[in-house]
């Protein structure tokens, strides 16, 4: 892996493409890492040190790259923030993280303005009102080598059933940053059959503000391939990217997955997809058919992971899919997965519980929540609240999430966030969100609700009324997709509600 690492690469052939950004322009790996060796030194001029965070709300483009590249250098938490945010989850989450900068694209200057009262570390890539222009900043600074280097991490934010989000804090690694992410390169492209070195060309259709997306794109220039960027999803300008760019690897989630399939079979057919070596996807549950039509299209390239942010977990490729369809795969290299009753004890093959995952050398705990670390471990074992079994080969088949989490296009809503969030309407007295099956999005949410009697809110508006109601208390796609109004909301003597009898009470008031 001597030749692996970013900073390696540049350094021995510096001319070669790494960014291809959304509107065309392509970047270079000397023009991408010298932006990325500058913003490291103006970090360690605003006083950074190792295990400080920097938090960026940054749209698809370079610079959310470069940032990563930059803290990854002096050993720095990047904490990405999802741009979909509203202005008050974003200052919850810059409060909690307690950054040494904050940065963000033009576009998202108004949230972070509002979200951050700290001018001094606010920082965009041009000129606002209230911000240090980070171009402007770096320009006079040197490009070379950054001395003394470090690698740092990521610090994601996950949300529990608390609503509230929480920092996944994993012990940053150690030695020199170049050995460390290549071999993080190997381990984790190569349970994809990814290989480096090989031309490679990488694209990217989701939001870098998520961590698996961020980590895909940047290892796959440590692993020596080029990265394109889509500002937002469009199925249709996916196919042309592929075919203009021979791209070889991509990320996707199962909603992505069904929007190619509806295009239209003359658009399909006359698409080249011939160059696409593997074809990741996760993130969600993908229905069956939606997997074998996709595997059908792009041949035997296409592999599926199941983990989270707090620990490593499955693999599984075309082929092993084939013979066990539903199967999220086995442990991927090094990991270890357990299926374990409500004691913490395993179950035999075949018989469902909670998925616990071993954390190993990817140990973590969740910044400022000691209880809820406590609570979420076995042992050297972690669950994220998922159910599910393993077959007598070891292969992991996920049975659904507990109640508390609803995956809905490849990304977690929190019902008891949007619950409390509901319950701030003046005409509502009660309210339980639920995730149902959708063929598009996995899962959808859906609000079941008691209203005060007379609410306009039982007439054939809820949805719009609702809907305009909650755009400032919640990112959009935390907004329920349905709703309905029942007399009585089915609570316990205990006053917990029963959200299993949720989607019966929905079934029952579909006309």
């Amino acid at each position: 892996m001597s030749e692996l690492g970013f900073w390696r690469l540049a350094a021995t052939a510096p001319d070669a493409l790494a960014v291809v950004e959304p509107d065309g322009t392509r970047l270079t790996r000397h023009e991408l890492v010298a932006r990325a060796n500058a913003t490291a030194r103006l970090l360690r001029g605003l006083g950074l040190e190792r295990g400080d965070r920097v938090v960026g709300v940054v749209a698809n483009e370079s610079w959310a790259i470069a940032l990563v590249l930059a803290c990854q250098q002096v050993g720095a938490y990047y904490v990405p923030v999802n741009t979909a945010l509203t202005t008050a989850e974003v200052g919850y989450i810059v409060e909690d993280a307690a950054p040494v900068a904050v940065l963000c694209s033009l576009a998202y200057a108004d949230t972070v303005r509002t979200a951050t009262d700290a001018p001094d570390r606010r920082f965009t890539f041009g000129q606002a009102p209230g911000f240090r222009d980070l171009t402007a900043e770096i320009a006079d600074l040197p490009t070379g080598p950054v001395e003394d280097r470090t690698p740092g991490s990521y610090l994601g934010y996950t949300s529990g059933t608390t609503g509230h989000p929480k920092g996944v804090l994993r012990r940053l690694p150690e030695g020199d940053p170049d050995d460390v992410f290549a071999a993080g390169a190997a381990w984790q492209l190569g349970m994809f059959g990814i290989t480096p070195l090989d031309d490679g060309v990488h694209l990217v259709t989701s939001p870098l503000s998520h961590t698996a997306v961020s980590g895909l794109a940047v290892t796959s220039l440590h692993y020596g391939h080029a990265v394109v960027l889509m500002d937002r999803f469009d199925a249709e300008t996916v196919l042309r990217r592929i075919a203009e760019h021979r791209v070889t690897t991509t990320h996707l989630v199962p909603t992505q997955l069904h929007r190619l399939l509806r295009l239209p079979e003359d658009v399909r057919a006359a698409s080249d997809v011939s160059s696409m070596r593997s074809l990741v996807h996760g993130a969600g549950p993908c229905p069956e058919s939606v997997k074998r039509a996709v595997i059908a299209w792009f041949g035997p390239v296409v592999w599926e992971y199941y983990g989270a942010t707090e620990a490593a977990g499955t693999a599984i490729t075309s082929a092993e899919w084939l013979e066990r369809p539903g199967s999220v795969g086995r442990p991927q290299p090094g990991a270890e997965v357990r299926v374990l009753d409500a004691d913490g004890e395993p179950v035999p093959a075949g018989c469902s519980g909670r998925v616990f995952l071993r954390m190993g050398a990817h140990a973590f705990s969740y910044r400022g929540d000691d209880a809820k670390t406590r609570a979420a471990r076995v042992g050297d074992f972690v669950t994220v609240g998922d159910i599910g079994h393993l077959d007598e080969d070891g292969y992991l088949y996920l049975l659904g999430r507990t109640a508390e989490v609803i995956v809905s296009g490849g990304v977690n809503i929190y019902p008891a966030e949007v619950e409390a969030a509901l319950l701030e309407h003046p005409d509502i007295q009660d309210a339980g969100v639920v995730g149902l099956p959708d063929p598009e999005w996995g899962e959808v949410a859906c609000a079941v609700i008691q209203v005060v009697p007379g609410s306009a809110l039982g007439a054939e508006d809820t949805a719009q009324l609702l809907a305009s109601f909650l755009h400032d208390r919640l990112a959009r796609y935390k907004v329920p997709r349905r709703y309905q109004v029942v007399a009585e909301l089915p609570r316990g003597a205990n006053g917990k509600l029963r959200k299993h009898l949720l989607p019966d009470l929905v079934r029952e008031g579909t006309p």
